[in-house]
């Protein structure tokens, strides 16, 4: 057998990057490329790459990815960006004979009002959220590239759907980010302003699904590892909480002590969203991290990074 070279695509992003440090602290081989020397939406480009460094396994967490807002204004971008990234990505794995090839989806693959818990079956049993539905088309298309170059090349690749995600390496930018990165950056911005509300979007009353980045990276690995099936799997947390419930937790563990404010004209998007998760816990995965303590991880990271990265700018600015 081939020495172990495991690809990380997307290593830069809030999954790639947990996958990386995940890999490297249990010793394996983890090689990455930054996207200023590989772009991954030139076909020749990435079928050059990969026959030249020749992994053995991908974990493939490249993508456009962003909330209601930015799925709206851009969805021209989202479809076309991730249905060329991963059709030459999963392509050029083949090609390159590339043995393994774990392809990241996500939950909103699924039907708007699918049956809940959602289990795997569901996929393409009725409409989806229109608010990120070219996104969701994309994922789809990958589970199913995935698929068809397993029936008809015998690759063994697999997708792996994760429910809602929070973490190290999110995105904070207010437009583009999901729920949680832009709560937690609103109401950070509002403590320090000392405003006393902040405005969150939609009634509070759908319920998520949220799992922290770290326990994703264990679900994908050990999928990796113990997972080689036609059908995607679910990882997911199991349980649900509202959106209020995260507003008033998320404010708490930021400090915040104003008022918050739902606006009911924004959209809710789906009404409730929760994964039935019990196939890849029967492979032995399971959540560690509770979603309070992995919120004030989460915190603690964007304080060191983010908030202090443009404390800096600040002081810079003022100084010139």
């Amino acid at each position: 057998m081939r020495e172990e070279r495991i690809w990380v695509a997307g290593h830069r992003g809030m999954v790639g990057s947990a996958l990386t440090r995940l890999l490297r602290a249990q010793g394996r081989n983890v090689i990455t490329v930054d996207r200023s020397i590989l772009d991954l939406r030139s076909q020749p480009e990435v079928e050059f790459w990969l026959r030249a460094s020749q992994p053995t396994a991908i974990l493939f967490a490249a993508a456009k990815v962003g909330g209601i807002l930015a799925n709206s204004r851009y969805p021209a971008d989202f479809i076309y960006d991730n249905l060329t990234i991963q059709s030459n990505v999963i392509h050029g794995a083949h090609k390159a004979g590339v043995e393994r090839l774990v392809f990241l989806g996500s939950s909103c693959i699924y039907p708007k009002f699918a049956e809940q818990p959602i289990r795997e079956d569901s996929l393409l049993t009725g409409a989806l959220e229109p608010t990120n539905e070219w996104y969701a088309i994309a994922k789809i298309a990958g589970i199913m590239t995935c698929q068809a170059y397993r029936r008809q090349h015998g690759r063994r690749y697999i997708s792996v759907m994760p429910c809602n995600l929070y973490g190290p390496n999110d995105n904070f930018d207010l437009e583009t980010s999901h729920v949680l990165p832009a709560l937690m950056r609103k109401l950070h911005e509002a403590k320090l302003s000392r405003a006393r509300e902040v405005v969150v979007w939609g009634t509070g009353t759908p319920l998520r699904e949220f799992l922290h980045v770290d326990d994703l990276a264990r679900g994908v690995v050990h999928c990796l590892d113990h997972y080689d099936d036609y059908p995607h799997i679910n990882c997911g947390a199991g349980s649900e909480v509202a959106i209020r419930e995260i507003a008033e937790t998320m404010a708490r563990v930021v400090g915040f002590d104003g008022r918050l404010v739902f606006d009911t004209t924004k959209p809710d998007g789906t009404p409730r969203k929760i994964m039935d998760s019990s196939r890849i816990r029967a492979l032995g995965w399971a959540p560690e991290i509770s979603l309070e303590n992995g919120l004030a991880a989460t915190y603690r990271w964007y304080l060191e990074t983010i908030a202090a990265a443009t404390q800096g700018e600040r002081e810079t600015v003022d100084a010139a």
